[in-house]
């Protein structure tokens, strides 16, 4: 993350002049100062990220200075600059909050050394307090499952992993695709620097621009200070644009050329960030039918899909539902302090037939919920899990006959006929979509049920051509 504007307060006419080209000639903003007065004028009228401090000046001591800006929410860096340099001095310096002494007279090289300490250090700390107003996220495991699948993808993780690539990972909601996305990070060249998750769906479009790229001060009410956005935020590590699809055409141009050309400018501002990101997104719509109804650029859709990674939906490896909740059990009965046995043959079977619409992400909250209402040291029952008795139907036995219709893998009845015809997952996940809504009639609660945003799920509605009423005021954008 660069420093972009340098005070120089020197009281030496040439040690100032000399600092202030070598400044220059790296392409630094520089305001110079020869005494406290004229840089407190300099702080007051614009933010900085680096003082260059000396410690004799004119009317007064640099560290009178340097007590004054750590009382301030926005400070720069301090450099003590002396020519009378001792121990005592610059422990003093670094208890008072200097980040660097320097001893005059210094050579470029020092001053290179400083800027770059001075730039992984800002980009530590803005990182860190990005982490530390970050909700937690709970749902960090690894990928897990023993079938087929899954080793499968495993193993084109590895292969990924270790490029330079950008990937996009698509999949339906609750697959596990923010846990890929992680999964590629921890195994790449990339794993000690930032990694930074942007969620686009979540974010409001009048500030999804100043998160992506940062703001200026002033560049817009309630501008009142500079602010780094995501992207410099993971300079040298790795970004994850979560729901890309749901960014809006102008952000998109803009995010086609970060990807092309690596660099960006901030809301309000005219200067031109190079920034080194390796870029992972997710989307669960179909990007090239988006491209097709001109709501995704194309040129971007070809930048972002250099490596697509597929996660299959848990009902195409069913073989992995047990183990799955055989690893869920333990973990959520230690965070809820509750003692179980595990699953009795029937929770399993009712598991087994279950068509898990909401994935992955459903069989946590399935079974931390049966967790919960479990008895003290008894097994997990079929009437813990909280399914309706109609919630595990395959999503195409909807209609009068759908309660005569077998589960999914149970065998038929005595006499019944076989069916004949088959449908494709899209559709079945379009008839189970529409039976919800239709048994809801209400957007939110019809998105809980299906474990998906509300902007999901008014994406799929409009998919397939269906009109609904306009969002009522009390819906919230739940995350799916």
């Amino acid at each position: 993350m660069p420093i972009e504007k340098i005070i120089v307060l020197e009281d030496d006419l040439i040690v100032r002049r000399n600092l202030e080209q070598l400044l220059r000639q790296q392409r630094y903003d520089v305001a110079a100062a020869e005494n406290l007065a004229g840089a407190r004028e300099l702080l007051a009228r614009d933010t900085f990220d680096l003082l260059f401090l000396d410690l004799r000046l004119p009317d007064g001591d640099g560290t009178d200075l340097l007590r004054e800006l750590q009382t301030q929410p926005e400070r720069p860096l301090v450099v003590m600059v002396t020519g009378y340099g001792s121990v005592e001095s610059a422990v003093e310096c670094m208890r008072n909050g200097a980040f660097d002494y320097m001893l005059k007279p210094f050579s470029s090289e020092q001053v290179q050394v400083t800027l770059k300490k001075a730039e992984n250090f800002d980009q530590l700390v803005k990182v860190n307090a990005y982490f530390s107003n970050a909700e937690v996220d709970e749902t960090g495991w690894e990928l897990q499952g023993l079938s087929p699948a899954m080793e499968n993808l495993r193993q084109l993780i590895r292969k990924v992993a270790r490029t330079q690539a950008t990937v996009l990972i698509a999949g339906e909601s609750g697959t596990g695709k923010e846990l890929v996305a992680r999964a590629l990070y921890r195994q790449s060249p990339r794993h000690n620097a930032p990694f930074i998750k942007l969620n686009c769906a979540a974010i409001p479009e009048n500030l999804i621009e100043s998160e992506f790229f940062g703001h200026e001060k002033g560049s817009f009410t309630g501008a009142i200070n500079k602010r780094e956005g995501r992207f410099e935020l993971a300079h040298t590590g790795t970004i994850l644009l979560d729901e890309v699809s749901e960014i809006s055409p102008q952000i998109q141009a803009k995010l086609l050329r970060v990807l092309q050309e690596r660099e960006l400018e901030r809301v309000g501002g005219n200067r031109t960030l190079k920034v080194d990101v390796r870029v992972l997104a997710t989307t669960n719509r179909r990007l090239e039918e988006c491209v097709e109804r001109k709501e995704f650029r194309q040129d971007l859709y070809f930048r972002l899909n250099v490596v697509p990674i597929h996660v299959a939906p848990l009902r195409e490896h069913k073989e992995d539902i047990l183990y799955l909740a055989r690893q869920f059990v333990p973990r959520y009965a230690r965070k809820h302090g509750v003692r179980v046995q595990g699953l009795s043959g029937q929770c399993e079977a009712v598991l087994e037939a279950h068509w898990w619409p909401g994935n992955v992400r459903e069989l946590q909250n399935v079974i931390e919920r049966a967790v919960i209402l479990c008895g003290e040291g008894g097994l997990l029952e079929p009437e813990h899990l909280g399914f309706s008795p109609s919630s595990a139907a395959h999503p195409a036995a909807s209609g009068p006959d759908a309660s005569a219709r077998p589960l999914p893998g149970a065998p038929a009845a005595p006499g019944a006929p076989a069916e004949t015809g088959t449908i494709s997952l899209a559709e079945m996940e379009k008839r189970h979509i529409l039976s919800v809504m239709e048994k809801t009639s209400n957007r939110t609660q019809a998105a809980r049920i299906l474990g998906i945003s509300i902007r999901t799920l008014r994406n799929k509605l409009r998919d397939y051509g269906v009109n609904t009423k306009e969002d009522d005021p009390a819906e919230e954008p739940a995350q799916g």
